[in-house]
């Protein structure tokens, strides 16, 4: 059977993006035709491949078999045609568009732009929030880089990479009247804390930590981001409990001392997501190997 080849770059886009919308922007097509090629698609293979649904397009069984052959026979023909374009970070000239969530932003963002400032001057960053939905950055369309943060249940087109762990501490006030060189369970409890509520997993992460070791807060103020964080501490008696790398930026600053959570609360993780169509493309190789060692060097 002769089949014709044209046609599995769209298969593989689709089951990529489960949209015919989003495939059809990505491959530069009209809806139209790619409707068009799906027919082929459906007939040359024999099987309805993509069944509308609310939120998009559900494969096949066959769609499911069929995919991994397809895709990793392109994807080996992409290494063979991009491992020939050597990606220079001293000559690029581009605009890159990542979602950090407000964490990465205050931690890893400062430390980004000081390498791309080094290493790829020409390489302009820009930021996009990421809350708690994927959708909003543009990474599942592949319109953003990257997304770094806490990242759970990712869809399908999306390949999400751990890099890094963080762990929680307390700062209050240096002089503060009741706590010293440690707190306490019973003054943790016994404190009024400060809470930052950004969009997104962390504080469900907080929160769970707190109630995995019965550990209660007498939460009196909440804010939407780290920043604001000094000035509140600096002049209360409150609490706040904090990511250690913010903790770390944050021990600078005279008014403030950084101790130990009263209980283990363990860690949480940093990721890293992007679409699967950046696998083999060897700038976004390069500029996520660099976010990975900047996230570790920290």
């Amino acid at each position: 059977m002769r089949y014709d080849l044209n046609l599995l770059p769209i298969f593989v886009a689709l089951m990529e993006e489960r949209s015919v919308t989003r495939a059809a922007d990505r491959l530069g097509m009209t809806q139209a035709a790619l409707s068009n090629a799906l027919a082929r698609l459906r007939t040359m293979l024999q099987d309805p491949l993509f069944i509308r649904e609310r939120y998009g397009m559900r494969p096949t069984a066959k769609a499911e078999a069929l995919a991994p052959t397809l895709a990793q026979a392109l994807a080996a023909m992409d290494t063979v045609v991009l491992g020939q374009q050597a990606f220079d970070p001293s000559r690029a000239d581009h605009i890159v568009t990542i979602a950090p969530n407000s964490y990465v932003e205050f931690v890893l963002v400062p430390a980004l732009v000081a390498r791309l400032s080094a290493l790829a001057p020409g390489i302009r960053l820009r930021t996009l929030p990421y809350g708690t939905d994927l959708t909003e950055t543009g990474v599942i369309s592949g319109n953003t880089a990257m997304a770094l943060g806490r990242i759970n249940d990712a869809p399908d087109n999306l390949v999400v990479q751990h890099v890094a762990d963080d762990g929680l501490a307390c700062v209050v006030r240096a002089d503060h009247p009741v706590v010293g060189s440690r707190i306490t369970r019973a003054q943790y409890e016994g404190l009024r804390h400060v809470n930052v509520m950004p969009p997104g997993r962390l504080r469900a992460g907080l929160f769970q930590a707190l109630e995995r070791q019965g550990l209660k807060r007498d939460v009196v103020a909440s804010v939407t981001h780290f920043a604001s964080i000094p000035e509140i501490v600096a002049a209360t008696d409150y609490c706040a409990t904090l990511p250690q790398l913010i903790c770390r930026r944050l021990s600078q600053d005279a008014r403030l001392k950084v101790l130990p959570t009263p209980v283990d609360l363990g860690t949480f993780p940093l990721h890293i997501a992007w679409h699967v169509r950046y696998r083999q493309d060897p700038a976004h190789t390069w500029l996520r190997t660099l976010v990975a060692e900047v996230a570790r060097s920290l």
